[in-house]
C-alpha cells in the first residue's frame, strides 16, 4: 500500500516517444584521439548513406533523436551517427589537448574519418554543435553541412548579450570556488531551470514540461568542471561566420523564427557569407527547434538533401552526354 502522502509528480509523456522507438538504432563505441566515443547510430545498417550529427553544449546523443527518428521516417537510405561529443554523456574527456572549438574539431574530423573513409557524409550540427561542424567543414571536404540553430553571432555580441555576461560570471564564478562546490553550482537544478525557462518558447504546456524534465534528465550529464568551463567559453567566444569563408560545401541552415539565441536577421548574414548556402525558417519556433519542431527541421534536411542528390544525377546525365 503506498502511504506515500506527497507522491512525486508522474514523469511526462515523451512526445516523440512513438517515432523514436519504432527508429532502429545501436550503440557504437570507438577509440577517437586517445579516448572513448560513444555513438548512437541510427537507422538500417545496411543503408547506404551517412550522416554524422553532433548535439549542442551540455546535451548528448539524446537531444537529437526526435530530428533523427523524423529524418530517417522519410529517408529510409540515411544511417545518423550522433556521437556524445568528449566529455559529455557517455563518451570520456578528450585524451589530450583542450575541449574548445578546434579540439572538438579535430575530434570530429577523425570521427568522419572512421564513419566515412570515402569522405562521403553529410555533417549537421545544432547550437554549438553547429559552430564544431563549420570548423570541421572548413578544413575536411564533406558532401553537405546542415546547421540547425546556429550560432551566427557570438552570444556577448548577440542581443541576448546581458543574459550571456551573467552566464559568464555564473561560470567564472564555478571556476573560482573548490573543484566540489564548483561543479554543484554548475549542475544546481535551478541552473538548469533558468536556462531551460529562457530557451522555450513553446505555449502547449505539456511541450514545455518535457523539455524542462529533458533538460535536468541530461543537462548534468558533463564529465567534470574543467569539460565544461571548457566547452562553455568556446561556445560564447567564437560563432559560425568565422568560417563560413573556408566553407564550400552546400549548406543548409536551419534557423526559428523566434530565436533570439540566434537570430534571425543574423542568420540571413551568414547564408550571404557561404559560398553555397540555403536557409529554411522554422516558424513560431525558437532555440529548441530540435525538440519544439522537429519534424520540420526533418522535412527541411530531406527536401535539401533531396536537391542535391538531383542536382548531382543531372550533372552526371550531362557529362554521360557530352
Amino acid at each position: 500500500m503506498n502511504t506515500d502522502t506527497h507522491p512525486r509528480p508522474a514523469p511526462p509523456e515523451a512526445p516523440y516517444a512513438a517515432i523514436v522507438a519504432a527508429t532502429p538504432a545501436r550503440d557504437v563505441d570507438l577509440e577517437i584521439r586517445g579516448s572513448r566515443a560513444h555513438v548512437r547510430v541510427y537507422g538500417d545498417p545496411a543503408a547506404p548513406r551517412r550522416m554524422v550529427f553532433l548535439h549542442g553544449l551540455r546535451g548528448d546523443h539524446h537531444g537529437l533523436e526526435p530530428i533523427v527518428a523524423h529524418l530517417l521516417a522519410e529517408r529510409s537510405d540515411l544511417q545518423v551517427w550522433v556521437p556524445d561529443l568528449p566529455g559529455f554523456g557517455a563518451s570520456a574527456p578528450l585524451g589530450h589537448g583542450v575541449h574548445d572549438v578546434a579540439g572538438y574539431a579535430a575530434w570530429t574530423t577523425e570521427l568522419l574519418t572512421a564513419v566515412a573513409p570515402g569522405g562521403d557524409v553529410v555533417l549537421a550540427g545544432h547550437s554549438f554543435g553547429s559552430i564544431v561542424a563549420a570548423a570541421t567543414a572548413a578544413d575536411r571536404v564533406v558532401r553537405a553541412l546542415v546547421l540547425v540553430n546556429p550560432i551566427a553571432t557570438a552570444a556577448l555580441d548577440g542581443p541576448r548579450r546581458a543574459m550571456s555576461a551573467v552566464t559568464v560570471g555564473v561560470h567564472r564564478l564555478a571556476a573560482a570556488l573548490p573543484e566540489r562546490a564548483g561543479t554543484g553550482l554548475l549542475r544546481h537544478p535551478l541552473f538548469t531551470r533558468v536556462a531551460s525557462l529562457a530557451m522555450v518558447t513553446s505555449d502547449d504546456r505539456d511541450l514545455r514540461r518535457w523539455i524542462h524534465a529533458e533538460h535536468d534528465r541530461y543537462f548534468s550529464g558533463f564529465a567534470d568542471r574543467r569539460t565544461l568551463l571548457e566547452a562553455f567559453h568556446a561556445s560564447v567566444g567564437t560563432d559560425v561566420s568565422a568560417y563560413a569563408g573556408r566553407i564550400t560545401a552546400p549548406t543548409l541552415l536551419v534557423a526559428s523564427e523566434n530565436d533570439d539565441v540566434a537570430p534571425l536577421p543574423s542568420q540571413r548574414v551568414l547564408a550571404a557569407a557561404l559560398a553555397d548556402a540555403r536557409l529554411a525558417v522554422v516558424p513560431r519556433t525558437g532555440h529548441l527547434a530540435h525538440y519544439e519542431a522537429p519534424a520540420v527541421v526533418a522535412r527541411e534536411t530531406a527536401g535539401f538533401l533531396a536537391a542535391l542528390e538531383a542536382a548531382r544525377d543531372e550533372a552526371a546525365r550531362d557529362e554521360d552526354e557530352q
